[in-house]
């Protein structure tokens, strides 16, 4: 299986109390199917996983699958500090009919090696043996930033299962010598949202990332111009698309991206410590930022051509 199009890497939604609120999930999925995005990333970064217990992990992995009824792919991110617990969501993701597994790597007893780091991987997916499992390279944040192409060297003999990568890394280069390993043979999907028209130029086919939540028909765009060779419009959009990022990084990016979907009707409400929900005059600070660059308009633009479609 090779993934094309985009997925969304998902935010959790909480209630006033701070439990989980997923009786807004329904509403979320139908939205990201009217988008047309292909499928959803969920307890990932995000969706906060390593802030979810192990039971309200499996809970929104449940009420996402029914949800999505196979409208949208949905990869379920099982990585957690313990070994052993991934494992046991790998396996219930399973049971529960996911499309695919995913694990980053464990953050605070960190890999080694790239053998210890595959050997890590196989464990956690061989609770899943039949799911495609894709290893979720993000350095920046867990501190492990081994060559990826010796992982699927390694991988590949060690993981039966081994789908590719969910690659959230900046080395364009590294990227595009996966997508040729072995004359294309694993399924690199892009996670850096503000590179995915470079991503598109070096091979890409699929893309996971955050800001598709609320801004799929922009990206879907992008995408299209690509495929038309029309270059020079891509590039235009890709511009408009790092405005707003560097609007959204001016704060902190989950609560950032957040507050942007309540602006747009969908209140996740406060994420849990120690993440921090933006305060009122960071919220009102983004707003004004994004309204000055035209995000809303170029969002309802976008999206008014996607319903014409």
């Amino acid at each position: 299986m090779k993934i094309k199009g985009i997925v969304a890497a998902t935010f959790s939604a909480y209630k006033a109390d701070g439990s989980l609120n997923i009786e807004l999930i329904p509403t979320l999925v139908d939205k990201l199917v009217a988008d047309g995005l292909t499928g959803v990333y969920i307890c990932g970064t995000n969706g906060e996983g390593p802030n979810l217990t192990i039971e309200e992990r499996m809970t929104v992995a449940e009420a996402y699958i029914k949800a999505a009824n196979k409208r949208l792919l949905v990869l379920v991110h099982v990585g957690h500090t313990s070994i052993h617990e991934s494992k046991k969501l790998a396996a219930h993701a399973a049971q529960l009919g996911a499309d695919a597994i995913s694990s980053i790597a464990a953050f605070y007893f960190k890999p080694s090696t790239v053998q210890n780091l595959v050997d890590c991987m196989a464990e956690i997916a061989s609770g899943a043996p039949n799911l495609p499992f894709y290893y979720y390279h993000m350095p920046t944040l867990t501190g492990v930033g081994m060559d990826m192409v010796d992982f699927l060297k390694l991988g590949e003999e060690k993981i039966p299962n081994l789908a590719g990568i969910k690659y959230t890394a900046s080395t364009l280069h590294e990227y595009q010598a996966c997508l040729g390993y072995k004359n294309g043979k694993f399924d690199v999907l892009s996670g850096y949202d503000e590179m995915l028209l470079p991503a598109l130029a070096v091979g890409a086919e699929g893309a996971i990332g955050s800001t598709y939540t609320f801004a799929a028909p922009v990206y879907l765009r992008i995408i299209e111009l690509f495929r038309a060779c029309k270059i020079e419009e891509a590039r235009a959009l890709q511009a408009k698309v790092i405005d707003f990022i560097r609007a959204i990084i001016k704060h902190p990016s989950i609560a950032a991206q957040r507050a942007i979907v309540k602006m747009l009707g969908i209140d996740l409400g406060n994420p849990r410590l120690p993440l921090v929900g933006l305060s009122d005059t960071a919220y009102n600070e983004l707003k004004a930022d994004l309204e000055e660059i035209g995000f809303f308009d170029l969002l309802k633009m976008y999206s008014a051509v996607k319903q014409m479609a």
